[in-house]
């Protein structure tokens, strides 16, 4: 990463982490239904994954293999996503009660594919 990036490692460390514990949180105030622990299920699974793919990426030997973890997580965000919007339009949960993590979820995505398109324009330069 260049001089430019150098806060983002932290920063998009605990960004995945907070993520991550709101996404626990999320699934633990789910109705106790058989379809809101389904969809709980996986949110929680794609929603706490982001981070570890996120540290995979971090200490990938190569671009190639950074794109590649960064480009998983980018896949988790947007599973994510699909079951955030499952939650709402199932209405398991008021929109307003997401807004907030769906923008999260949005925001991630915009850093990681950032991430990822800098990285593919550099080694396509080699």
């Amino acid at each position: 990463m260049n001089a430019m990036d150098k806060n983002l490692p932290q920063d998009l460390r605990s960004r995945t982490v907070e993520f991550a514990l709101r996404i626990i949180k999320l699934y633990t105030s789910l109705p106790k239904t058989t379809e809101a622990q389904v969809l709980g299920k996986q949110v929680l699974r794609s929603g706490t994954s982001i981070g570890a793919h996120y540290r995979e990426g971090h200490r990938a030997k190569s671009d190639a293999d950074i794109v590649h973890k960064f480009e998983t997580a980018l896949q988790e965000l947007d599973e994510t996503d699909f079951w955030l919007e499952l939650l709402i339009k199932s209405e398991i949960v008021p929109a307003k009660k997401l807004e907030s993590l769906i923008k999260e979820t949005n925001e991630l995505i915009a850093i990681f594919t950032t991430i990822v398109t800098k990285i593919k324009k550099r080694m396509n330069k080699k």
